[in-house]
């Protein structure tokens, strides 16, 4: 727990340093996105990774939270952040009404409910004139002369760095959150509720009550990503904010990190993002999809030899160099016995 802490400090250190090191618009876009998906992968992995409910629909709240904050700015010039919190509320209230029956089936029948709860949201918002269907909505600019505090107000920045820092918070709230949850009660609960619905419930544990707990919680934090992605894209409609397509990133991410464990959709968006923006950068329309491919090829490896992902790669070869150093040790002893 304490290794794990220091470690998450580490995380957030060299993160804070990198908008101090270097103004490139690319780096920083790279570690804005890639701190918006680590969050949202750790959202994902509360529902999925501790309860073992595995969800296809996370778009859903994601597009939720883009869309309230959005409205709220669009039409009444309300600050986002009064929205990113309504959102956050709206789209646990969404999940409780979504998930709860959803929580009666099991497997892939779960992930296929969700996807099409996800669907059914994303075709209401398509047609809804209040938020301007499927045309989006182009968030309102405030004048390039408006001073740090109003444009902190409004959400809107001349520069990037400040981008980085608010993004960074977010992930840091999320990622104490998510590593609290998994050593408390709760977490046990919902660890021993992934491992068996009925064991869980013979020792007096409600599996509905928590996975829905940890639904609420996943939802709000989607939410919360969806807001700060959607005032930094400044442009948002259903086909970009309930995509399928954000569902499946912060899927694949967590796996090929590892599911079930903190650290895993952190590595997983920081080789996912740069190799997304790095074939963006460098292929432009030529490259479209490039990225995808070779981060499927390296889910199909990583699924293949290690389901576990690279936080099971790295825990064998851990494994495996205590074991040598152990074996190494009590060689040299019994030389030295003789």
């Amino acid at each position: 727990m304490v290794k794990n802490k220091k470690l998450i400090f580490i995380i957030i250190a060299i993160f804070a340093l990198i908008p101090i090191i270097t103004k490139a618009k690319a780096v920083l876009n790279a570690i804005i996105l890639l701190l918006i998906f680590a969050t949202l992968g750790e959202a994902w992995n509360l529902i999925t990774g501790f309860a073992g409910q595995t969800s296809f629909g996370h778009a859903a709240f994601f597009g939720i939270g883009a869309y309230t904050s959005t409205i709220v700015f669009y039409r009444y010039d309300i600050t986002p952040w009064f929205g990113l919190v309504l959102g956050g509320i709206i789209a646990a209230a969404v999940a409780a009404v979504m998930s709860y029956p959803c929580f009666k089936l099991k497997g892939h029948y779960f992930a296929v409910a969700t996807m099409a709860a996800a669907e059914i949201i994303k075709q209401i918002f398509v047609s809804w004139d209040y938020v301007e269907g499927a045309t989006g909505i182009s968030l309102p600019i405030i004048q390039r002369s408006s001073g740090f505090v109003k444009r902190l107000i409004y959400l809107q920045f001349n520069e990037k760095t400040p981008w980085v820092y608010i993004c960074l918070i977010l992930f840091t709230a999320a990622i104490f959150l998510c590593s609290y949850l998994e050593n408390s009660k709760m977490g046990y609960y919902l660890k021993a509720i992934r491992e068996s619905h009925e064991v869980a419930e013979s020792i007096g544990i409600n599996p509905a009550n928590y996975k829905l707990y940890a639904m609420l919680i996943s939802a709000f934090i989607s939410a919360i990503c969806g807001s700060i992605y959607a005032q930094y894209v400044l442009y948002i409609d259903p086909f970009m904010m309930f995509s399928l397509d954000i569902s499946m990133k912060i899927v694949l991410l967590t796996v090929l990190g590892g599911v079930g464990n903190v650290f895993g959709p952190i590595i997983g968006a920081s080789i996912f993002i740069p190799l997304s923006e790095f074939t963006r950068i460098k292929l432009g329309g030529s490259g479209t999809g490039v990225d995808l491919m070779i981060y499927g090829l390296l889910i199909i490896l990583i699924t293949c030899y290690q389901p576990k992902g690279v936080i099971g790669i790295v825990q064998k070869l851990t494994e495996k160099s205590r074991k040598t150093s152990v074996g190494g040790e009590g060689k040299i002893e019994a030389t030295s016995g003789n």
